[in-house]
């Protein structure tokens, strides 16, 4: 009998709709010969499966199951395609982990740190990964003063960006003290209670897919992400309306790429991470080091997100890869 799997997508976060692209194309590649898929959209107004002739039912959340026209439908594993909260955040993982209903993603803990960027950062420095120099503000801070310590104490350029959050939404450039540190602030507090001031670390910028199977930790190839000229860095436009180039395999010297596959493997480890993670990273030419800016516990998976290009650059097929997951989730119940 084929494992019914819900396919958990939407949220309550502006980056729901980048969730459902990740969605279709998940939907798309999920074998219907291995598995009965359900797709379970999460929203502010109640947690929906909708049926093929359009009727709307809503999941009973005290086992996350289905009542389908008198057939009770449990499942055997969640794969979450739901990035911004509550997925990302560690918030449904938690709740999966209560009910016990395994899941492709990070567990709750990990999710939760990798989604707070101070947390993540905080973590991995201590582990002696390399990271840019931050502050941290929070909603109770005069932004004046903010702005003018960030102009006083930092070194330029900086990003201003919002602390929890993803696809780079509410995130600013700025390039010298006297430029919009105070719009930048305000614009990032407009999507959070907390403000990230981080130093820009200047080199080349890659990300890293990686993933555990049945033969432990796999690296996909590496992408270098070049933002276009017009663009002052890979923000939300840049990453899903075209304004980027993307290189897969990046075209780099061999040491290079296994410095920064070394790295990336590190930091899955010290973020107890599973599933698939996308691990955002600048190389830093002078030092001969990667440096991490973030994790990225459930990567997008539209047509134009970069795991499923470095999939396909690996010569794999994203139905065998998605399964790969979904077989890693459904182990553990299994034994």
């Amino acid at each position: 009998m084929r494992p019914n799997i819900a396919l958990v997508t939407g949220g309550y976060s502006g980056e729901a709709v980048i969730s459902y692209r990740t969605a279709d194309t998940v939907q798309q590649h999920l074998d219907p010969q291995r598995y009965q898929v359900y797709r379970i959209d999460i929203r502010t107004d109640g947690w929906w499966h909708q049926m093929a002739d359009g009727r709307n039912i809503e999941v009973d959340k005290n086992d996350f199951s289905l009542h389908l026209d008198g057939v009770h439908v449990r499942f055997d594993a969640v794969f979450l395609a739901m990035h911004g909260t509550p997925g990302e955040d560690g918030k449904m993982p938690g709740y999966f982990d209560m009910i016990g209903l395994p899941y492709t993603c990070c567990g709750a803990a990990t999710s939760t740190v990798t989604f707070n960027k101070r947390y993540a950062t905080a973590i991995a420095g201590a582990a002696g990964i390399p990271v840019a120099r931050s502050i941290l503000f929070d909603r109770s801070v005069e932004l004046q003063s903010a702005s003018e310590q960030v102009s006083r104490d930092m070194s330029f350029p900086v990003f201003v960006k919002p602390n929890n959050g993803g696809s780079s939404i509410g995130m600013s450039k700025v390039s010298e003290p006297t430029g919009n540190v105070l719009l930048a602030l305000e614009k990032a507090f407009v999507e959070d209670t907390q403000v990230l001031v981080e130093e820009m670390v200047v080199g080349r910028e890659f990300t890293v897919g990686v993933y555990r199977n049945a033969n432990g930790i796999q690296v996909l190839p590496i992408t270098e992400v070049i933002a276009d000229a017009d663009q002052p860095f890979f923000d939300f436009i840049a990453k899903y309306q075209g304004k980027s180039t993307e290189v897969t395999p990046a075209t780099i010297p061999d040491g290079m790429a296994e410095r920064l596959c070394q790295m990336a493997i590190r930091v899955y480890e010290v973020f107890h991470c599973q599933g698939v993670v996308r691990i955002d990273f600048i190389y830093q030419e002078s030092e001969d080091r990667p440096y991490m800016l973030e994790v990225n516990t459930i990567p997008g998976q539209s047509a134009a997100s970069i795991i499923p290009q470095q999939v396909r650059a690996q010569g794999g097929e994203l139905m065998d890869f998605y399964s790969e997951l979904l077989d890693a989730a459904l182990k553990p119940a299994q034994v």
